[in-house]
């Protein structure tokens, strides 16, 4: 930046939009796949604690354990192993949605009335039907709220993930608003992710609501 430079040029975010969508567009598919992965591993880790309940401690206690590890360092750890790569960025990103989902899912679970799953057994339902068609819906709002969470949390650590080379809008933020002095870059990056975050948290949050028809009956 030079001296009597604006600090935020709307002209060069203009003259720039091609390249603004494109890095939009890395850093959702980044996060998507991220957040995708997570939910799939943490949902089949509660499967397993909902039917052996004592592994629900190791696997909190790891989980816990990859959350508290800084992202850079994550980061740096795997490279060595997998290389300057999409699947470093993932690893590390994945790890850290693990604790929020597999906490979420497995509280959700948990939380079905006693009552309730008798009564599906009264019913014939079988151990799979009584999860997908009781457990599950009854545990919806607590799922998705733990989504919500993980996918906003992602979307932030994403910026990270350019000192890998990821690209995103980490890269508007670091190599061309700090490296370059150009802080018009930086503050495009920072409102675009915050705006990216607010809009996936409303679209989740919606989603919860038509997902769980009977919670919204019943704070109405």
């Amino acid at each position: 930046m030079t001296e009597g430079e604006p600090l935020f040029r709307l002209d060069w975010v203009l003259q720039h939009l091609d390249m603004l969508w494109q890095r939009i567009g890395e850093h959702i598919l980044v996060t998507v796949i991220a957040v995708a992965a997570g939910f799939v591993i943490s949902f089949g880790l509660a499967l397993a604690v909902r039917r052996y309940p004592f592994i629900y401690g190791p696997i909190l206690a790891i989980s816990g354990i990859l959350y508290a590890i800084p992202s850079i360092a994550l980061f740096v750890l795997f490279i060595p192993i997998t290389g300057l790569s999409l699947l470093t960025a993932e690893i590390a990103l994945v790890s850290y949605t693990l604790v929020i989902l597999v906490r979420n899912m497995v509280t959700g679970l948990r939380g079905v009335p006693p009552e309730v799953i008798e009564a599906a057994r009264g019913m014939g339902y079988t151990d799979r039907q009584r999860l997908w068609r009781v457990e599950l819906p009854i545990a919806m709002p607590i799922i998705v709220a733990g989504l919500r969470i993980a996918t906003v949390t992602t979307i932030g650590l994403v910026t990270i993930a350019t000192l890998i080379g990821m690209g995103g809008l980490g890269y508007l933020i670091v190599n061309i608003g700090v490296q370059r002095r150009f802080p018009t870059a930086t503050i495009t990056g920072v409102v675009i992710v915050v705006l990216l975050s607010t809009a996936v948290d409303l679209g989740l949050q919606l989603l919860q609501r038509r997902l769980t028809p009977w919670a919204r009956a019943h704070e109405a």
